[in-house]
C-alpha cells in the first residue's frame, strides 16, 4: 500500500512536468543525473561514482577517478610563469589602460609623434607596475596560506602497508579511507563509515565553515554491514553513487550499493564536510567523496566581494565628458592647423608645404591626442583604489565599533563600495538578532489555558537590565563558548575520553583526575540570564505536589497531566546536546530501561507517607495518590477526553478499557470530581493573588529544592542549535524537569517526584521553514504509549490543534484562552511558541512507521517524502500550552533608529514574527511613535488586497493635502506606518499590485513586514532597489537573511548568535546594530565626500593643466608643440601632484565625527549639496578653464616684447600651475594636519628638485629642445617669483570669493544649528532677566521671610 502511494506520488510529479526534480530518469540506477533545482540555482549534472582506492575495484577506480581533483587547494591566481601575461591580460580589461596603450603605440607613428617614444610609455608603465606589485603581494600571501593548509597531516589507509599512515592533505584522493580523532579538522568531504560511539554518532563543530559554535550530529551510514564493529577498510567492497560537487551545504544525495546488490540511501547527515572539527568523538573513519576544490567548503569560498559602486558609475560619465572635451580640443587644433598652413604659403615658420592642409590637420588631430592625453586621468583609477584601502583601514580600526565582549571589530569584505555607505536611502532590517539580542530568556507561559506570569522572573530581568555592564562581562559569548569547547576537548586524552563518553557519571577517582585537566566548558546560547529562571509560585506549588502531598490543596489531575507533559516536551523536543565541565557529553547508561507499567508508577508513589489520608478511601480523598494515578497516566484513545459536561480549564485522558467497563457507574462521579477539580483550580489562582506570603514561600521552597538538586549533580551544559531551544530547556530545568543525557535511541530526563527516567526516542522530525515546527516521537516513560511532542509557531500549531468531537467545548475553551495569552504575549513583544502532543495507537504508529522508513530509505525525492511523512503525523494535536520568550533589544537601538530617520533614511523591518510582536518591538525601538498612524494590511484575497491598497493610498494622499492647506512644512505622510503580513505581502509583490504597493510604501514613514519568508525579504529589497532607483542597505544576522543581504546595494551582516552565514555573505560585518549609526553617518559621509571631492579635484587639475598646452597652440600654429619639457609634462600629473589628493581622500574631514553624530541631517545634505551632482562637473571645468587662462596669459603679458625662449616662457607657467593646483586643494580641504603639510612640501620639493637637476645636467635628454641651465636662469630673476605670486593669487581669488558668498547665502546645517543655539541662549537670558526684574520685589520679600540668612540678588 505504501509503495503504491509512493508510485502515485511519482506519477503526479511526472504528470505535472516536474520530473526534473527526480534524480534518475525512469528510476534507472545507471541513468544520468538531471539538473536539480534549488533556491540558489545549483546544477548537479551527472552523478559521481566512488570506489575505494585500495580494494578489489582497482580498474574501476582508475577509470572513474582520473577526472576527479586531488585534495590540494590553490587559491592563487598566478604562477611564476603565468604572472606577467595573466596580470597584463587582467589589467588591459580596463578601458583606460587600453586607451593609454593606444596612445603609446600611436606615438610610435612618425607623422604624429609628439614626444620621445620612451616618455609616452611612462604613465602606462607606472600604473601597470604599481597594480602588478599589489596583485603579486596579495597572491603571495594566498600562496603561503595554501602551502600551510596543504601540508597539514592526516592519517590515510595505505593498501600496501595494510595500516593507516601519515599523509599531507594535498595527497589525499577521492576513495581514500581517512582516520580522524577528537579535535582534528576534516581534510575533505567524507562519507562517515565508522564512529567509536556505539550508536554510530559523530559530533562536529562547523565554526570554520559557517561560524556556528554549537555541536552538530552526524550519523554512520544506515544499515551499513560493518556498523558497530571495528572498521577494516580491506573488507569494504561497496560502490557509492552520489551527486556531482555543488555548493549546497545542507544537501547531499546518493546511495551506497553493497557487493550483494543491496542499496542504502545517503543524505547530508552522513557527510562530514571539509574544515569542520571532530568533537566529543574518539575515532571516526570515512571515505573521501569530494576533494580539494570540489568540496562544498571550497565551492562556497568566493573570497572578497566585488561590487560596482554608484560613484564609480558616475565617474565613468565624467570620463566620457572628458573624452568629449579632448575630442573638441583636438578637433579645434586640427582645424586651426589646417587653416594656419593654408594661410602661410611663404611663411618664415617651418611649414610642411607638401602635405595638404586637410591631411596635415588630420595628423595634428592625433598628435594633439598624444599631447593632451593627461586630460584622461589614468592615475585616478589607481588613486581611488589606494584611497579606498586607506579608508577601509581607518574603518577597520575604529575603536568605537570594536566589541570587547566578542573581541570583534568591523569587517570590510567588499573593498570597493565604501562610498556607497554615504548614499543609503532605504534600510531593510531583520528583527531577531539584529534589533534584538537573540539571547532568549524564558519569561512566562500558559498551560492548560492558565497563564503563569512569572513576576519574579520579570523582576530578575529588570535587575539584569540595570546591571547591563556587569552582565556583559559575565555572559557567555560566542568566543568564550568556542574556546571553552576547544579547551575541554583538546585537553581530553583519547583513553580518558573513552570512559567519559560512554558513562553517565564518572567514578570519583577518575573524576578527580579529569578535573585537573579539563577546562570548564560552556555551551552556545548558555548565558546566565537564560539559565537562572525563577519559577512561578502557583505553577511551582502544583509541581510540588508530586514530591510533597502534605498540602490540603491539590491540582486537578488533568491539569497536572498537561503540566507534566508540557515540561517534558520542553525538555525533550529539541536537538540539545548535554555535556558538563567534567564530561564532554552525557549519554544514557545501557542498563537503564524506561518505565512502562503502572505497577512501577505505584511503587514510586509508595515511598511517600500519606498519614492524613490513611483513614480515608481513595474515592473520598480529593486528589489522592490513587485517584491521581488512576486518572493521570491511563491509556486513552488518541489522548481524547471523556468528560460528560464542559468544564473550563480542565482536560483528561481517560482510558478506553476502564471507560467501557464502568462508564454508567462512573459518569456521575466523574462529573462531581470534575466540579471539585474546577474549584481547586480556581482556588489555586485565588491563592496566588490573595496569599502573596504563601506564594513567595512556595516559590522559595521550590527554589531551594532546585538548588539542592543542582548541588548534588554536575553543572549541565546544553549545546543548542538555537537560543530558543536553550531557553526552553533551561526553563524546564528550573521546574526540575531536567534533560540529563541524550543518545541516538534514548533520552535521560529527571522528572519531579519520579526521578531519572530513560525515555525511548523513536524519531526526530527536525524543524524546517515549510512546516515551521519540530517534533519528537517517543515512548512515554510512564504509560508506554507512543507520544508525539511538537513545538512550533503558533500560526501553525493552533491550526493543527483540533478538538475531539466528544469534547469540543472543553478544548475550544482551552484553545480560546491560549489564543488570548498568545495575543497578550505578542503585544508585550515576546516570542511565542506553542507546545502540543498527540498519542498514537500502536497500529497507527506501525502504519506510519512503514511509510516513514520507506521515505528515509528512498533514493529519489527523499526530502519531499520525508516532508509528507512528517505532515501526515503532525495532525489532530492536543494543545498543551504556549511559552513567551523575551528577546531584549540591543543597547542603543532606539537612538540608532532615531538618528537614521533624522538622516532621512527610510527603515523597513522584515521579520518572520507575529504582527503584534513586530509592532511592539517597533514601538520599543522608537521606529513607531505614539502620534504615528498604523496602516494595517491583512487581506484574505488578492482582490481585497487591491481594494485595500487603493483606500490606503487615498487616505495617505488626504493627509498630505491637509498638511499642504495648513502650510506646515513637514509632510503628513511621515506619520503613516504600513504594517503588512506575509500573505498580503506575497500578493503585493505580484505584477498586478506592485505599483500600488510601491506608491503606498513610498509615502509611508516606515514599513513593517510580518511573517515574511527569506524569499519575500529579497524580493522586497529588489523591488524597491530596481523600481525606485534608490540606494538600499540590508542588515541581518542569520542564514534567512542571506538572500536579502546579497540583493541589496550594501549588505551588512551582524555576527550574532545565529552563526556567520550572514557575515560571510555580506559586504560589511558588524557586531552590534548600534554601530550602523557611526558606520553610515560618519564613515559613510566621510568616504563619500572624500572620494567625490577627490574625483572632482583630479578632473580639475587635469583640465587646468591640459588647457595650458591648448592655449599655447594658438601661438604656435596648432602644431602640437609645447612650451615645457616633455619629462615635466608627463610627470606633472603622474608624480608631482598625485600624492596630495591621496592624503586628501584618506584623511580629510569636512565635519567632526561628534557633529555628524549629533546632526544626522548632514548625511543627506552632503549628497544634495556639492558632491557629484551633474552641474558641479561643469562648474569645476569652468573654474579650471579660468585658472588656466590666468596661469597662461599673466606670464604671456609679463614676457610680451621680450626675447624669452619657449622653455623659459614655460618655466613660470609650470611653477605657477603647481602652486595653484596645490593651494586649490588647501582651499578645498577641511582638515589640515602636519601630514598634509609634509606632503605639500614634498610635492613642491620634488618638482623643483627634478627641474633643477634636469636643468643642471640634462643636455640631450629632451630633444629637439635643450633644457640645460634654463630653470637655473629663470629662478635667478625676481620676475619669475613676481609672476608666480601674481598668477597664483589672481587664479585663486574667485574661488575664495565664491566659497564665502555661497556660505553666506546657503549656510550649512552646522552653522544653522550653532546660530539657533546662540539665539536660544540669548532669548533665554533675556527672558530670565525680565522675569527677575518683574519678580525682584516679591522674590526679595519671600526670600527674607522664608530664608533669613539668604541674600537675594537682583539680575
Amino acid at each position: 500500500m505504501e509503495r503504491l502511494r509512493w508510485v502515485q506520488h511519482r506519477c503526479r510529479q511526472l504528470l505535472a512536468g516536474d520530473s526534473r526534480r527526480g534524480w534518475y530518469s525512469d528510476g534507472l540506477p545507471n541513468s544520468s543525473l538531471l539538473n536539480t533545482h534549488s533556491p540558489r540555482g545549483r546544477v548537479c549534472g551527472k552523478q559521481r561514482t566512488v570506489f575505494p582506492r585500495n580494494g578489489l575495484h582497482q580498474q574501476d577506480y582508475e577509470r572513474v577517478s582520473r577526472n576527479y581533483k586531488s585534495n590540494a587547494i590553490s587559491t592563487t591566481k598566478y604562477t611564476l610563469l603565468t604572472f606577467i601575461p595573466m596580470n597584463l591580460f587582467e589589467q588591459f580589461h580596463r578601458a583606460a589602460n587600453l586607451y593609454f596603450l593606444f596612445l603609446t603605440l600611436l606615438n610610435w607613428v612618425p607623422v604624429v609623434e609628439a614626444f620621445q617614444k620612451e616618455i609616452t610609455m611612462i604613465p602606462l608603465l607606472v600604473v601597470l607596475i604599481i597594480i602588478a606589485i599589489k596583485d603579486a603581494l596579495e597572491d603571495f600571501r594566498r600562496y603561503l596560506f595554501d602551502k600551510k593548509v596543504n601540508n597539514n597531516v592526516v592519517r590515510v589507509f595505505c593498501g600496501t602497508q595494510k595500516s593507516y599512515v601519515d599523509q599531507c592533505w594535498k595527497n589525499v584522493q577521492v576513495g581514500d579511507f581517512v582516520h580522524l580523532s577528537c579535535n582534528e579538522i576534516i581534510p575533505a568531504d567524507m562519507l562517515l563509515l565508522y564512529s567509536s560511539d556505539p550508536r554510530g554518532v559523530c559530533y562536529i563543530e562547523t565554526a570554520n565553515l559557517d561560524g556556528e559554535t554549537n555541536l552538530k550530529q552526524r550519523q554512520v551510514v544506515s544499515d551499513f554491514p560493518l556498523q558497530g564493529e571495528e572498521f577494516t577498510p580491506e573488507s569494504f567492497h561497496s560502490r557509492i553513487e552520489c551527486e556531482n560537487p555543488n555548493n549546497d551545504l545542507s544537501r547531499f544525495r546518493g546511495y551506497m550499493e553493497h557487493s550483494n546488490g543491496v542499496r542504502v540511501g545517503l543524505h547530508s547527515g552522513n557527510l562530514l564536510l571539509r574544515s569542520c572539527t571532530i568533537r566529543n568523538t574518539e575515532t571516526v573513519v570515512g571515505i573521501v567523496v569530494y576533494a580539494g576544490h570540489e568540496t562544498k567548503a571550497m565551492m562556497n569560498n568566493s573570497g572578497p566581494r566585488y561590487k560596482r559602486s554608484k560613484l564609480e558609475k558616475h565617474l565613468n560619465t565624467d570620463i566620457l565628458w572628458c573624452v568629449v572635451l579632448l575630442f573638441i580640443m583636438c578637433l579645434t587644433a586640427a582645424i586651426g592647423h589646417g587653416l594656419w598652413v593654408s594661410s602661410f604659403k611663404e611663411s618664415i615658420f617651418q611649414v610642411d608645404t607638401e602635405t595638404p592642409p586637410a591631411l596635415a590637420g588630420f595628423y595634428i588631430f592625433w598628435t594633439m591626442v598624444i599631447v593632451l592625453q593627461v586630460l584622461i586621468p589614468i592615475s585616478l583609477y589607481v588613486s581611488i583604489e589606494i584611497v579606498k584601502l586607506g579608508q577601509i583601514y581607518f574603518i577597520h580600526n575604529d575603536l568605537s565599533m570594536y566589541n570587547e565582549q566578542l573581541d570583534s571589530r568591523i569587517q570590510c569584505r567588499a573593498l570597493n563600495i565604501t562610498e556607497d555607505l554615504g548614499q543609503i536611502q532605504y534600510l531593510f532590517s531583520d528583527k531577531t538578532g539584529t534589533l534584538t539580542e537573540n539571547k532568549m530568556v524564558f519569561r512566562r507561559c500558559s498551560i492548560f489555558g492558565v497563564e503563569y506570569p512569572h513576576e519574579e522572573n520579570a523582576r530578575r530581568l529588570e535587575v539584569y537590565e540595570s546591571e547591563n555592564t556587569e552582565t556583559a562581562v559575565r555572559s557567555v559569548t560566542l568566543k568564550s563558548g568556542y574556546s571553552g569547547k576547544s579547551l575541554s576537548c583538546r585537553s581530553l586524552s583519547c583513553n580518558r575520553s573513552s570512559v567519559s563518553l560512554h558513562t553517565l557519571t564518572a567514578e570519583p577517582m577518575e573524576e578527580d583526575r579529569l578535573s585537573g585537566h579539563i577546562q570548564p566548558r560552556t555551551g552556545a546560547f548558555c548565558s546566565r540570564m537564560a539559565k537562572e529562571v525563577v519559577p512561578d509560585p502557583a505553577l511551582g506549588r502544583k509541581l510540588n505536589w508530586l514530591t510533597n502531598h502534605s498540602s490540603s490543596e491539590t491540582p486537578s489531575s488533568m491539569e497536572l497531566t498537561y503540566i507534566t507533559d508540557f515540561f517534558l516536551a520542553l525538555a525533550i523536543c529539541n536537538s540539545v546536546v548535554v555535556s558538563s565541565p567534567n564530561q564532554p557529553r552525557h549519554v544514557i547508561p545501557e542498563e537503564r530501561t524506561p518505565l512502562k507499567s503502572l505497577e512501577e508508577v505505584k511503587l514510586m508513589f509508595q515511598r511517600f507517607s500519606f498519614s492524613p489520608f490513611s483513614a480515608l478511601s481513595p474515592s473520598q480523598i480529593k486528589g489522592s495518590p490513587y485517584s491521581f494515578k488512576s486518572r493521570l497516566f491511563i491509556r486513552g484513545k488518541g489522548g481524547s477526553l471523556t468528560l460528560s459536561t464542559p468544564v473550563s480549564n480542565t482536560t483528561d485522558m481517560s482510558g478506553s478499557s476502564q471507560e467501557n467497563d464502568s462508564k454508567p457507574d462512573l459518569s456521575a462521579r466523574e462529573e462531581e470530581e470534575q466540579d471539585v477539580e474546577d474549584q481547586e483550580t480556581e482556588d489555586d489562582l485565588k491563592d496566588t493573588q490573595t496569599n502573596p506570603d504563601e506564594a513567595r514561600q512556595s516559590m522559595q521552597d521550590l527554589t531551594r529544592q532546585v538548588e539542592c538538586v543542582e548541588e548534588i549533580t554536575d553543572e549541565l551544559v546544553y549545546e543548542a542549535e538555537s537560543p530558543d531551544e536553550a531557553a526552553l530547556v533551561h526553563a524546564a530545568r528550573a521546574y526540575r524537569c531536567t534533560l540529563r543525557g541524550r543518545s541516538a535511541e534514548s533520552l535521560l530526563v529527571d522528572l519531579p517526584g519520579i526521578g531519572s527516567l530513560a525515555i525511548q526516542l523513536l524519531h526526530i522530525l527536525p524543524f524546517d521553514s515549510n512546516r515551521k515546527r519540530m517534533s519528537v516521537v517517543v515512548r512515554h516513560p510512564l504509560t508506554g504509549q507512543v507520544v508525539i511532542f511538537t513545538k512550533g509557531a503558533d500560526s501553525v500549531i493552533m491550526d493543527l490543534a483540533e478538538s475531539p468531537t466528544d469534547q469540543t467545548e472543553v478544548y475550544s475553551h482551552i484553545k480560546e484562552k491560549t489564543q488570548k495569552h498568545l495575543d497578550a504575549y505578542a503585544r508585550e513583544g515576546l516570542r511565542t511558541l506553542c507546545i502540543a502532543k498527540k498519542v498514537l495507537k500502536e497500529d497507527e504508529y506501525d502504519l506510519w512507521l512503514k511509510a516513514h522508513m520507506l521515505a528515509e530509505s528512498s533514493i529519489e525525492n527523499r526530502e519531499e517524502l520525508l516532508l509528507e511523512s512528517a505532515q501526515r503525523l503532525e495532525t489532530n494535536l492536543t494543545l498543551l500550552g504556549t511559552t513567551g520568550i523575551v528577546d531584549r533589544l540591543q543597547e542603543e537601538v532606539p537612538e540608532t533608529i532615531a538618528a537614521l530617520q533624522r538622516a532621512r533614511i527610510k527603515i523597513w523591518v522584515l521579520t518572520g514574527d507575529k504582527q503584534e510582536t513586530a509592532i511592539n518591538i517597533a514601538y520599543a525601538c522608537k521606529l513607531l511613535c505614539a502620534s504615528d498612524k498604523l496602516l494595517t494590511a491583512n487581506c484574505g484575497s488578492m482582490d481585497a488586497c487591491a481594494a485595500l491598497f487603493e483606500d490606503l493610498i487615498l487616505e495617505v494622499q488626504g493627509g498630505e493635502s491637509l498638511t499642504d492647506l495648513t502650510g506646515n512644512g513637514e509632510s503628513m505622510s511621515s506619520s503613516f506606518i504600513l504594517v503588512i503580513d506575509g500573505r498580503t505581502l506575497g500578493w503585493a509583490l505580484e505584477d498586478e499590485l506592485r505599483s500600488n504597493f510601491l506608491e503606498l510604501s513610498r509615502r509611508c514613514k516606515a514599513v513593517i513586514c510580518c511573517r515574511s519568508t527569506p524569499l519575500q525579504k529579497s524580493q522586497v529589497v529588489q523591488l524597491i532597489r530596481d523600481h525606485l532607483g534608490v540606494m538600499t542597505l540590508a542588515v541581518g544576522d542569520g542564514a534567512n537573511d542571506v538572500s536579502m543581504i546579497q540583493v541589496a546595494d550594501v549588505g551588512i551582516g551582524i555576527s550574532g548568535q545565529e552563526g556567520m552565514q550572514a557575515v560571510m555573505s555580506s559586504d560589511f560585518a558588524i557586531s552590534r546594530f548600534k554601530h550602523l549609526s557611526k558606520l553610515l553617518l560618519v564613515h559613510g559621509h566621510w568616504c563619500y565626500s572624500r572620494l567625490a571631492n577627490m574625483i572632482q579635484y583630479f578632473i580639475y587639475k587635469n583640465v587646468m593643466y591640459v588647457n595650458l598646452l591648448f592655449w599655447y597652440q594658438f601661438f604656435c600654429g596648432f602644431s602640437g608643440s609645447v612650451m615645457t619639457n616633455s619629462w615635466v609634462l608627463i610627470l606633472f600629473n603622474l608624480i608631482f601632484t598625485s600624492a596630495p589628493p591621496l592624503i586628501y581622500g584618506i584623511l580629510d574631514q569636512d565635519l567632526p565625527a561628534d557633529t555628524l553624530m549629533e546632526l544626522p541631517e548632514l548625511y543627506q545634505d552632503a549628497q544634495t549639496s556639492k558632491t557629484l551632482v551633474p552641474y558641479m562637473f561643469w562648474i569645476t571645468v569652468l573654474d579650471a578653464f579660468y585658472q588656466s587662462l590666468v596661469c597662461f596669459f599673466v606670464p604671456y603679458f609679463a614676457y610680451a616684447g621680450s626675447d624669452v625662449g619657449v622653455l623659459s616662457f614655460g618655466s613660470p607657467i609650470n611653477a605657477s600651475a603647481l602652486f595653484i593646483i596645490l593651494l586649490h586643494q588647501v582651499i578645498e580641504s577641511n582638515t589640515l594636519t602636519w601630514i598634509h603639510m609634509v606632503v605639500l612640501v614634498l610635492s613642491c620639493a620634488s618638482y623643483f628638485g627634478f627641474v633643477l637637476l634636469l636643468s643642471g645636467f640634462c643636455v640631450t635628454c629632451s630633444p629637439p629642445v635643450n633644457p640645460l641651465g634654463i630653470e637655473l636662469l629663470q629662478m635667478s630673476h625676481s620676475l619669475f617669483y613676481i609672476i608666480c605670486v601674481l598668477t597664483t593669487v589672481t587664479a585663486l581669488l574667485p574661488r575664495l570669493f565664491f566659497q564665502a558668498l555661497y556660505s553666506t547665502l546657503h549656510p550649512s546645517t552646522v552653522l544653522k544649528s550653532a546660530h539657533m543655539d546662540t539665539v536660544d541662549s540669548e532669548n533665554y537670558c533675556r527672558r530670565m532677566q525680565r522675569w527677575n526684574m518683574t519678580h525682584s520685589k516679591t522674590n526679595r520679600l519671600s526670600a527674607g521671610a522664608d530664608n533669613p540668612g539668604l541674600e537675594p540678588s537682583v539680575a
